[in-house]
Protein backbone atom coordinates (compact mmCIF):
# COMPACT_ATOMS: atom_id res chain seq x y z
CA UNK A 1 0.00 0.00 0.00
CA UNK A 2 1.30 3.43 -0.91
CA UNK A 3 -0.01 6.66 0.56
CA UNK A 4 0.05 9.65 -1.78
CA UNK A 5 -1.16 13.21 -1.66
CA UNK A 6 -2.35 15.39 -4.51
CA UNK A 7 1.11 16.99 -4.61
CA UNK A 8 2.72 13.58 -5.30
CA UNK A 9 0.87 13.13 -8.59
CA UNK A 10 2.92 13.87 -11.70
CA UNK A 11 0.00 14.50 -14.03
CA UNK A 12 -2.46 17.35 -14.29
CA UNK A 13 -5.95 16.36 -13.20
CA UNK A 14 -9.08 17.55 -14.96
CA UNK A 15 -11.60 19.69 -13.10
CA UNK A 16 -13.95 16.68 -12.97
CA UNK A 17 -11.24 14.45 -11.49
CA UNK A 18 -10.45 17.09 -8.87
CA UNK A 19 -14.16 17.33 -7.94
CA UNK A 20 -14.37 13.53 -7.64
CA UNK A 21 -11.32 13.41 -5.38
CA UNK A 22 -12.60 16.24 -3.20
CA UNK A 23 -16.00 14.51 -2.89
CA UNK A 24 -14.32 11.20 -2.01
CA UNK A 25 -12.22 12.91 0.66
CA UNK A 26 -15.39 14.18 2.39
CA UNK A 27 -17.14 10.78 2.38
CA UNK A 28 -17.30 8.77 5.57
CA UNK A 29 -16.06 5.16 5.42
CA UNK A 30 -18.72 2.46 5.08
CA UNK A 31 -18.11 -0.51 7.36
CA UNK A 32 -19.55 -3.98 6.76
CA UNK A 33 -18.82 -7.58 7.74
CA UNK A 34 -15.86 -7.74 5.34
CA UNK A 35 -14.44 -4.44 6.58
CA UNK A 36 -15.61 -3.79 10.14
CA UNK A 37 -14.87 -0.68 12.18
CA UNK A 38 -11.85 -1.18 14.44
CA UNK A 39 -10.88 0.28 17.80
CA UNK A 40 -7.55 2.06 18.39
CA UNK A 41 -6.40 -1.01 20.34
CA UNK A 42 -7.16 -3.31 17.38
CA UNK A 43 -5.44 -1.00 14.89
CA UNK A 44 -2.33 -0.85 17.07
CA UNK A 45 -1.94 -4.64 16.75
CA UNK A 46 -1.01 -4.25 13.08
CA UNK A 47 2.67 -4.10 12.18
CA UNK A 48 4.11 -1.81 9.54
CA UNK A 49 5.35 -3.66 6.49
CA UNK A 50 7.77 -1.01 5.24
CA UNK A 51 10.85 -3.13 4.62
CA UNK A 52 12.85 -0.47 2.75
CA UNK A 53 13.89 1.60 5.77
CA UNK A 54 14.13 -1.01 8.50
CA UNK A 55 17.31 0.45 9.97
CA UNK A 56 16.82 3.91 11.39
CA UNK A 57 19.45 5.94 13.20
CA UNK A 58 18.94 6.49 16.90
CA UNK A 59 18.90 10.09 18.10
CA UNK A 60 18.22 11.89 21.36
CA UNK A 61 15.37 14.34 21.34
CA UNK A 62 13.94 16.55 24.07
CA UNK A 63 10.16 16.60 24.31
CA UNK A 64 7.82 17.91 26.96
CA UNK A 65 6.71 15.57 29.75
CA UNK A 66 3.09 16.03 28.61
CA UNK A 67 3.93 14.94 25.06
CA UNK A 68 5.83 11.91 26.32
CA UNK A 69 2.93 10.96 28.58
CA UNK A 70 0.45 11.26 25.68
CA UNK A 71 2.69 9.14 23.45
CA UNK A 72 3.14 6.48 26.12
CA UNK A 73 -0.64 6.33 26.60
CA UNK A 74 -0.81 4.62 23.18
CA UNK A 75 1.12 1.71 24.67
CA UNK A 76 3.93 -0.43 23.34
CA UNK A 77 5.45 0.99 20.17
CA UNK A 78 4.99 4.62 21.13
CA UNK A 79 8.51 5.49 19.88
CA UNK A 80 7.55 4.20 16.44
CA UNK A 81 4.41 6.31 16.62
CA UNK A 82 6.52 9.38 17.43
CA UNK A 83 8.83 8.57 14.52
CA UNK A 84 5.92 8.30 12.06
CA UNK A 85 4.38 11.52 13.40
CA UNK A 86 7.69 13.33 12.89
CA UNK A 87 8.00 11.88 9.37
CA UNK A 88 4.52 13.17 8.50
CA UNK A 89 5.09 16.56 10.13
CA UNK A 90 8.44 17.23 8.45
CA UNK A 91 6.78 16.72 5.03
CA UNK A 92 4.23 19.43 5.82
CA UNK A 93 6.02 22.64 4.84
CA UNK A 94 3.32 24.86 6.37
CA UNK A 95 3.64 23.09 9.72
CA UNK A 96 7.44 23.28 9.61
CA UNK A 97 7.32 27.03 8.95
CA UNK A 98 4.86 27.47 11.83
CA UNK A 99 7.22 25.68 14.23
CA UNK A 100 10.45 27.44 13.23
Amino acid sequence: MVKMTMNDLNTELSAEELRELEAAEKKQPVFDEDSPSMTIEQLMQFKRMNRQNRTKPTISLRISPATLQKAKSYGKGYTGLLSRLLDAAIDNEELVRKCI
